[in-house]
């Protein structure tokens, strides 16, 4: 077995999302050192997603963060994808419940094939 490094990720998976090739990569810790300045970044990124009594809600997110350890970009793409996917059918769909939003309807359908 071959030994590799891994760093956290911090990754934003936006909710048009249709796959891996859509996250972005906002940063990543170079070493353990490093990681609470990526912590914080991944807090502040979802702030605007916590409710007034400072518990995060799916819903109110605008776009998904995470953070991702392991040893590629490419696998770090991946698993956010992975880890965002149900989040992201969720804020849709309170979306279209809420807002009756065409966009995520769309979204739900095309890419989910989830009828709203």
């Amino acid at each position: 077995m071959q030994y590799q490094q891994n760093f956290f990720y911090l990754c934003k998976t936006p909710l048009s999302a249709e796959g891996p090739e859509h996250v972005e990569i906002v940063t990543r810790a170079e070493d353990s050192e490093d990681f609470p300045r990526v912590f914080r970044e991944y807090e502040e990124l979802r702030s605007h997603a916590f409710n007034e009594d400072k518990i995060y809600s799916i819903v109110r997110a605008d776009d998904i963060y995470d953070l991702i350890r392991t040893n590629t970009k490419e696998s770090a793409k991946e698993k956010a994808y992975e880890q965002a996917e149900s989040e992201i059918i969720t804020n849709l769909q309170h979306r279209v419940m809420e807002e009756d939003d065409a966009n995520a309807k769309g979204i739900l359908k095309e890419v989910y094939e989830i009828e709203s």
